[in-house]
């Protein structure tokens, strides 16, 4: 009994050690975590936050070191050892990356039905199959990370390992999949503002989320969710031919995933964007903190922001409600469909990407060659 009450109290003091970083680190699964992370564990995250890492940064190496323990006691009954022997290295990609057809005639191969079934029951695996190489490699890098940050050495550089990852990859290739099926375009768009229509504080809000969002350039929901009050400033009016003057807001979005918070970058929201922002915030009153909040059932707005994965919620309920299929859109859509409209509209390349903040001229780029290549004369050879 005694020792019952230590482990609990334990776990209750990670919650409120997992809470106090909350605000850097949204964790939509505290108390969850707080079983599932070692003191350890959640020391090297307060000291990363100390460390000033970036928001998108810290809630990627969260999620996968949560993976990464609930695996590790799925296939070794013990929580991670640091740092990771190389075969516990191996077995993870043993695990992850596995020839579909050879299981079919060898179940033992790939990830054991009992690993699975408990990963699948805690919700960290959701999709049928082996796991993407980039999302493999992905977690061997901040795993790898993690040991650093803790002063070990490990063996992420073998050349057994690289080489298991390399014949891996060779005998189960996949198809790249888009974040997004489609893009959320401007015809798109206009179909779920429409189910936006009221002055609820719901459809306020999600209406000013949606373009936003859009507008914005295609932020990031993570930039949505974690957008507030002290963000924002009011800019002069947008002069405009034969229609009255265009209100104007600043966004300043500091640390964002390709940036420093050193960088003061900016993007500009103008017209009914910027009126659907300032009739969400006024009837929910924020004049400070989190824009973007929950709301409950009786119509209470939360004081603490939404969690990212609200912002692709969001859209896909939206999207069931103007009768389009859920599964062929997420928030990342909103960003690809705002470079993807920019070049309907014959907007200058670089001009799109001033305001959607992409430093790859080469993959903004893509969305405009997808657009000209489909309407170009060489579509139209016939």
């Amino acid at each position: 009994m005694t020792k019952l009450k230590t482990s609990l109290t334990a776990v209750e003091r990670r919650a409120e050690e997992l809470d106090t970083i909350a605000a850097v680190l949204p964790l939509e699964r505290r108390d969850e975590l707080a079983e599932l992370l070692t003191d350890h564990d959640v020391e090297t995250l307060r000291h990363l936050v100390n460390q000033g890492m970036g928001d998108n940064t810290l809630r990627a190496l969260t999620s996968d070191l949560a993976y990464l323990e609930a695996w590790g006691l799925a296939a070794t009954g013990q929580s991670l050892p640091w740092p990771a022997p190389e075969a516990l290295l191996l077995k993870f990609v043993a695990h992850h990356l596995w020839d579909p057809d050879r299981r079919e005639t060898d179940p033992n191969h790939g990830m054991p039905a009992d690993v699975d079934e408990s990963l699948r029951s805690q919700g960290f695996l959701k999709s049928v199959g082996p796991h993407a190489p980039a999302t493999v490699r992905r977690r061997l890098a901040n795993w790898s990370t993690l040991t650093k940050w803790r002063g070990l050495d490990g063996a992420f550089a073998s050349p057994a390992l690289k080489s298991a990852i390399r014949l891996a990859v060779r005998a189960a290739p996949r198809q790249r999949v888009r974040k997004s099926a489609k893009a959320v375009t401007g015809d798109v768009l206009a179909k779920l503002l429409a189910t936006c229509a009221t002055d609820s504080l719901r459809d306020l809000r999600d209406r000013a989320i949606l373009m936003v969002a859009f507008a914005s350039g295609g932020r990031r929901r993570s930039e949505i969710a974690g957008l507030r009050r002290e963000q924002l400033t009011v800019e002069p009016p947008i002069e405009v031919p034969d229609v009255p003057p265009l209100p104007s807001l600043a966004i300043h979005l500091g640390r964002t995933k390709t940036t420093s918070g050193e960088q003061d970058d900016v993007v500009y929201l103008t017209g009914r964007p910027v009126e659907a922002l300032n009739a969400w915030m006024t009837a929910a009153k924020i004049d400070k903190g989190s824009v973007f909040r929950g709301i409950g059932r009786w119509g209470t707005v939360s004081k603490r922001a939404i969690d990212p994965q609200s912002v692709n919620a969001i859209l896909k309920q939206r999207a069931v409600m103007a009768g389009l299929e859920p599964g062929e859109f997420s928030a990342h859509g909103l960003r690809s469909g705002y470079l993807t409209e920019a070049a309907i509209r014959n907007i200058p390349l670089l001009e799109a990407m001033e305001q959607s903040r992409h430093r790859s001229v080469q993959q903004a780029a893509g969305y405009y060659n997808n657009v000209t290549r489909r309407s170009g004369r060489a579509a139209r050879m016939l």
